[in-house]
């Protein structure tokens, strides 16, 4: 699985080190709820790219389940709020980008991280079916995505303070959250972001219904058609078959009132 990893961790050309991959570990409490306020343990697991010089770090979470359309369109839309800031600050002036490039390759105004749920969370908080695909198919398919800059496996369901601040790129300068339906909260997973001062919301946008309730239910109708199709053409052959039946039986009486004749 380590070497899978490091093949999907690659940068564009599929030749060099890409997005950065770490695991983080802790209490169940601290994975799954927020009572606990643990730094966990850290462990890398595939070197790769590091936040460069002026570069914000910006943190997401998730489940990611059934990687979609409405996953990547938040991700790019958080991508598009930071080089929104990045204009305002003049990260694209001549001066900036030229300082840039002398050192090398450019790059954009932000370093993404996203930190994936582990399985035992996400089935705490969804219900016995979810997720539908474990921690490292979903960690691959957000390793995978061009706006994603480093990925923790195992993230915590709330992002603490303690959390935040001992990260490996150091405590980020934003915490995004987009539009959730499908989980009732009685308290705020965000509540220590907000403190911070670094939450920030990506509003709706159009695939922000595309997730994993909303793919199994399409799959779930589409059976059911299916299978409503299936017993037509049962009932269709069946009756055809009867059909026949008749017909050679009024033949079978027809030939036996000819011999008679």
């Amino acid at each position: 699985m380590t070497e899978r990893m490091r093949l999907y961790a690659t940068d564009a050309t599929g030749l060099n080190p890409g997005a950065d991959v770490w695991f983080w570990s802790a209490s169940a409490l601290a994975r799954e709820d927020n009572t606990e306020e643990e730094k966990g343990t850290f462990s890398s697991l595939c070197a790769g790219k590091k936040p460069q010089p002026g570069q914000r770090v910006v943190y997401v979470d998730g489940g990611f389940d059934l990687f979609s359309s409405g996953h990547i369109e938040f991700l790019r839309r958080v991508l598009d709020a930071e080089e929104a800031l990045g204009r305002e600050e003049g990260w694209y002036s001549e001066q900036a980008t030229f300082e840039r490039t002398s050192r090398g390759e450019d790059y954009g105004p932000a370093f993404v991280v996203a930190g994936v749920h582990d399985d035992e969370t996400i089935n705490r908080w969804k219900g016995v079916n979810y997720p539908i695909m474990n921690i490292y198919e979903r960690g691959l398919c957000v390793l995978q995505c061009k706006y994603v800059s480093a990925v923790v496996f195992g993230a915590p369901f709330t992002p603490t303070a303690a959390y935040l601040t001992s990260m490996p790129w150091g405590t980020p300068d934003a915490v995004y959250h987009g539009p959730t339906s499908f989980m009732p909260l009685t308290y705020d997973p965000y509540a220590a972001a907000k403190e911070m001062g670094v939450y920030k919301e990506i509003g709706e946008h159009v695939f922000q219904h595309v997730n994993a309730g909303e793919i199994v239910e399409r799959i779930m109708r589409s059976r059911e058609r299916y299978e409503a199709r299936q017993r037509a053409k049962g009932e269709k052959a069946v009756g055809e078959e009867a059909t026949r039946e008749r017909e050679r039986l009024e033949e079978e009486q027809r030939e036996r009132e000819k011999e008679r004749v």
